[in-house]
């Protein structure tokens, strides 16, 4: 399937994991519900929502819970295949800054849908984040 194209079939499963990911976050301070999804090669959907801390600097974000989840399931640099972010924000929200250090860490040519009730858009790591700094910048 193609993630070439916001409607594409493709993003439905990513979307449903996102939405229903959302409406399980921790977010008692700020109330702002995200939710993520992202697909592994084997066709596994690995959702992930916000979790805040009274402690604000410990919050995890929706993108990083899902990366977390899905390397502790097994999953290597270079086999995200795509992530949707969903929110009810009356604008698209992209994933942060830190987020997105995060996801150019797992795939430099990341599709990535952004969501709401009322429009979808498609972008790349790549343009969240260009010239990013990943391993490959590291002696090893």
């Amino acid at each position: 399937m193609s993630f070439a194209d916001p409607q594409s079939p493709a993003w439905e499963p990513l979307l449903a994991a996102a939405w229903k990911a959302r409406e399980r976050a921790y977010v008692p301070y700020s109330g702002f519900r995200v939710g993520a999804a992202l697909l592994l090669p084997d066709g596994t959907v690995v959702p992930g929502c916000n979790v805040e801390n009274a402690s604000y600097p410990v919050s995890l974000c929706a993108e990083r819970t899902a990366i977390c989840a899905a390397v502790s399931q097994g999953m290597k640099a270079g086999e995200v295949q795509a992530l949707v972010v969903v929110t009810e924000a009356a604008s698209l929200t992209p994933p942060c800054g830190a987020c997105r250090q995060v996801l150019a860490e797992f795939s430099e040519d990341l599709p990535i849908l952004l969501a709401n009730r009322q429009e979808r858009s498609l972008c790349a790591i790549s343009e969240l984040l260009p010239r990013a700094f990943t391993g490959r910048h590291m002696a090893r």
